[in-house]
């Protein structure tokens, strides 16, 4: 029943002769009952859906949740956030779409049910979570209707997870999954007299698209990306940072075409300090790629720098430029005493997300939040009831989303 289209959903007819429209919101035409509950908060849905039947069946409705998915792209972002320790399969949904008044919402969400170990969080798309168990099985899974899905098992290093990415094209609406292994490659090289060794970096890489039988092995490519920093997802292309090879010192920026499924080198900025190694993370501003410059010859200094337009070099600005310190006073002392005076705390900062009041959302060394205003440069730890002392955060859409959908 909760497969039920919104075409069927008018035909519904309950007790007492009233329609599915008229036991949501009588007197107003479906269209825009749907245009209004898809621009309200996720949790507020979650809560709607407890009211009747007729009200579960809408929210459950493909179109709302497209369409709500569709308003979410607009609106400050939510997480999920993980923690598997000193308690396995701790998961947190903080939604900041209220933020504008200062509210955050934060929900524990329930293990999820899939008979197996417990499961850990790779990435999110469209509301729906990877994760992969202790025995390298990959899930698809929606936190919120637990919902899942386990993938085939993949045919080469079966016993191993490499890095994952999980994404979908727009265009031509296909969730897809990546898996990036890296390998170091020795070989011989003889000179006039005497052989000695080199070695080469190579990535392989392998997709699966859901609904397609086993994993494709795309080959190997020339990269090693920087695995412990995120990818950012923007015009259908993956992006990742890879670290020099043999062809160059430099940092190197890739994207990867999840319709074309190939690879191919995007335009850095000029980087004002010289170095072609600053560049440490890729995040996604306003619907932008943004790369994170860290300066360790300038004070320490963060800087944001936002594509324009993408795939032009000319289009990279710098728009935001933070100090040596980003945590608060307090966090920032308890740092120093245990670590020492010689601590560097940007080192250990990851960028989370700009919110629409202006305010940038950062994360520090999996263990805090931090909220940063760049208008009078202050910080203040954001934190909630219960909140774990270790964790991992993803942007997560809250939504109902899955598969067949």
């Amino acid at each position: 029943m909760e497969e039920t289209t919104m075409k069927e959903s008018r035909l519904l007819i309950f007790e007492g002769g009233q329609s599915a429209d008229n036991m949501t919101m009588p007197g107003l035409p479906q269209e825009v009952v749907v245009n209004i509950l898809s621009r309200l908060p996720f949790t507020s849905l979650l809560s709607l859906k407890l009211v009747c039947r007729p009200w579960r069946i809408l929210i459950h409705d493909p179109f709302l949740i497209s369409k709500h998915l569709d308003e979410a792209a607009g609106n400050d972002p939510s997480f999920i956030l993980e923690s598997n320790w000193p308690i396995p399969d701790q998961r947190y949904f903080i939604d900041f779409f209220d933020n504008s008044e200062g509210k955050v919402t934060s929900k524990k969400l329930p293990a999820i049910n899939s008979s197996t170990n417990p499961m850990c969080l790779i990435d999110s798309c469209n509301g729906l979570l990877c994760m992969h168990d202790s025995s390298r099985r990959i899930f698809i899974c929606n936190p919120f209707t637990g919902l899942y899905i386990e993938l085939p098992k993949l045919v080469k290093y079966p016993s191993l997870v490499g890095h994952l990415v999980f994404g979908f094209h727009q265009t031509t609406k296909e969730y897809k999954i990546i898996q990036i292994v890296f390998r170091r490659q020795l070989r011989k090289v003889y000179s006039s007299t005497i052989p000695t060794s080199t070695s080469s970096t190579l990535s392989e890489v392998q997709i699966f698209t859901i609904g397609s039988p086993c994993w494709r092995n795309l080959g190997t490519i020339p990269y090693r990306f920087i695995l412990s920093k995120p990818k950012a997802l923007v015009h259908g292309r993956f992006h990742w940072l890879s670290t020099p090879n043999k062809n160059t010192t430099a940092t190197l920026l890739i994207s990867f075409d999840l319709d074309t499924e190939r690879f191919r080198e995007i335009p850095k900025p000029d980087c004002c300090c010289g170095s072609d190694k600053c560049f440490r993370q890729l995040m996604v501003v306003r619907g932008c790629l943004s790369a994170i410059a860290f300066h360790d010859n300038y004070g320490e200094r963060l800087e944001i720098w936002i594509m324009k337009e993408y795939s032009v070099k000319e289009s990279w600005i710098k728009e935001f430029s933070i100090g040596a310190y980003c945590l608060p006073p307090t966090l920032m002392q308890q740092e120093i005493i245990q670590f020492s005076a010689y601590f560097r705390p940007n080192r250990f900062v990851r960028f989370l997300c700009v919110l629409k009041s202006g305010e940038i959302l950062l994360e520090f060394k999996r263990k805090a939040l931090v909220v940063y205003d760049p208008r009078d440069g202050t910080f203040k730890e954001f934190t909630f009831p219960e909140m774990p002392n270790r964790f991992k955060i993803v942007i997560h859409v809250g939504s109902l989303n899955w598969l067949h959908n």
